[in-house]
């Protein structure tokens, strides 16, 4: 009889010592099984050529992560190449393939993500407003299974109208080429209505729908004798960039863009967002993510910081003189 009581207190013992080692067992929820190689899909809005750069700096955020395309992380990537009716359907086709998480680069690009995915996380890049465009609750608490960058900041339309001010000092009239294709940009042109008229500047809206009325926009903006331009960051006007960059240099206007990378094509000065450095910051997302982090729970970031860059060869073809206090302002200065 003791011997039975000896082997069914042995027995309970190690039932209790292997609960307990369950318990000290850290589990993540949704994390990555053993073994098992995460799938990242990305959804461009706009042609390869137009995005290289961004595509090597997020995975040159991934390298940093200890994540190497092709050895433990697999890319699934779709381009629209600028023509956006096409990213449902390729949304769809992304929903079909067993990802873990999903990139989206543009406001139209996460819209046609949230319509075909449900459940898979999704993290947005280059969205200008997603609480004003409806992509998100908030900031801090974005909800449902979006999370990622927005690209707004409340200084940056009255900043980049002053900085054209500085350039071009008898300035009375500056050109805003926009696009209605995203909602929050009806916001942003407030914005620069107000900057503008604190300037004593008269604000030219030129609105375009598609890559056929660049011709017409420019042709507007010379008939209104605009001494200056500034160009929203719109995935439209990213993927025609090159042509807005042509019709800009051929008007001789003085122009304002969003991104470095369009004054190292040619254009004349930028202020806002360094767009590598927030598609490295992607990057992280999609590791918090593959590591069990929930998106609802991730707040929206912002990136740290925005840059002036000047293009001083555009400066002396259009014979302006950029005056030194800019120049002592400006992160980077293109000879």
């Amino acid at each position: 009889m003791k011997r039975g009581v000896a082997r069914v207190s042995r027995a309970r013992r190690i039932t209790i010592l292997v609960l307990l080692l369950l318990l000290l067992v850290p589990v993540v929820a949704h994390s990555q099984p053993a073994g098992k190689v995460p799938r990242v899909g990305i959804l461009w809005a706009y042609s390869p050529p137009v995005v290289s750069s961004l595509g090597d700096a997020f995975r040159q955020g991934l390298r940093g992560l200890g994540y190497v395309e092709g050895q433990n992380i697999i890319l699934e990537e779709r381009w629209a190449e600028g023509h956006f009716e096409r990213l449902p359907s390729l949304a769809a086709e992304l929903s079909r393939l067993d990802l873990d998480v999903i990139v989206t680069a543009s406001t139209p690009a996460v819209r046609a993500a949230q319509q075909a995915i449900k459940t898979t996380p999704i993290v947005m890049t280059l969205v200008s407003d997603p609480v004003e465009d409806g992509v998100v609750a908030s900031l801090a608490r974005p909800g449902r299974n979006v999370t990622g960058l927005s690209l707004m900041h409340p200084e940056l339309s009255a900043k980049r109208v002053a900085l054209l001010k500085e350039v071009v000092p008898k300035l009375s009239r500056v050109a805003l080429l926009w696009s209605p294709s995203t909602a929050s940009y009806r916001k942003v042109l407030s914005e620069t209505q107000t900057a503008a008229h604190a300037l004593g500047l008269q604000l030219q809206p030129v609105e375009v729908r598609g890559g056929r009325n660049f011709d017409s926009a420019f042709s507007a903006i010379a008939r209104e004798h605009a001494g200056a331009l500034v160009v929203l960051p719109d995935p439209l006007f990213r993927d025609q960039q090159r042509r807005i960059l042509d019709l800009a240099a051929k008007s001789r206007l003085p122009a304002m863009y969003w991104s470095k990378d369009l004054v190292e094509a040619g254009g004349l000065m930028a202020y806002g967002a360094n767009f590598p450095d927030a598609m490295r910051q992607a990057a992280r997302f999609v590791e918090k993510i593959l590591k069990g982090a929930k998106p609802a729970d991730l707040p929206i970031e912002q990136p740290a910081k925005l840059e002036l860059v000047i293009n001083m060869k555009t400066a002396k073809a259009l014979r302006l003189t950029i005056p030194p206090s800019i120049l002592a302002r400006a992160d980077s200065v293109i000879e």
